[in-house]
């Protein structure tokens, strides 16, 4: 009893103390890292659940799709049509996609997953994360958006072109170069916001 009283008892306390003392530590240490990772988490589950809801009102066992992905189908066709390209965009009647119809022949679909949103929400959850200044934040994160879309609008285009003049490297073009294209843009746009505009740099010197 005397051993456990005057010997184990103050050992015992003070590896626990010890033990929080190293867990201040290393939250110290990593708190640059935790706070952004929840400021990233928090942002892309509360953006992600809005645009889940968004989807929610379109039925999919009747084959709607919605309307952003509509909308950015029209504009790639538009880009088509005003380069003197014939193209035309049909609502498809076995699943919830729109067809791409290039001179005629039927190259490629449309689903909603092509419509860059996730891509904008991934974009915007990371600079969001990576921010100091709400108001810098917002309208880099509205340019950027603006970028994407843009440049997924061409994608579209270059692709329904590509899939009708070489359809043998489907797989690749869709598969492989035209993700790179997007994801190449919101990398060096990323690197672009830490280096010259979060002003996160000169908050942590």
């Amino acid at each position: 009893m005397f051993l456990q009283k005057y010997l184990f008892f103050p050992i015992k306390n003070y590896i626990f103390l010890l033990k929080i003392a190293n867990l201040k530590s290393l939250f110290v240490e990593y708190k640059p890292f935790l706070t952004f990772l929840i400021k990233f988490l928090l942002f892309y589950v509360v953006f992600a659940f809005i645009y889940k809801s968004y989807l929610s009102q379109f039925d999919i066992s009747r084959n709607e799709i919605d309307g952003i992905s509509i909308n950015v189908a029209e504009q790639s066709k538009f880009l088509l049509n005003s380069l003197g390209h014939d193209v035309e965009i049909i609502k498809n009647d076995t699943d919830s996609s729109l067809k791409i119809l290039y001179e005629g022949k039927y190259v490629s679909r449309m689903i909603e997953g092509c419509n860059a949103i996730s891509v904008i929400i991934l974009f915007a959850a990371f600079i969001f994360a990576f921010s100091v200044k709400i108001k810098r934040t917002i309208v880099y994160i509205f340019i950027g958006a603006i970028i994407i879309h843009v440049l997924n609008v061409i994608r579209i285009a270059l692709l329904t072109y590509a899939l009708y003049f070489y359809p043998k490297y489907e797989e690749i073009l869709h598969g492989t170069v035209f993700p790179l294209f997007i994801y190449g843009v919101v990398f060096l746009l990323w690197i672009l916001w830490v280096t010259k505009f979060s002003g996160y740099g000169k908050k942590t010197v």
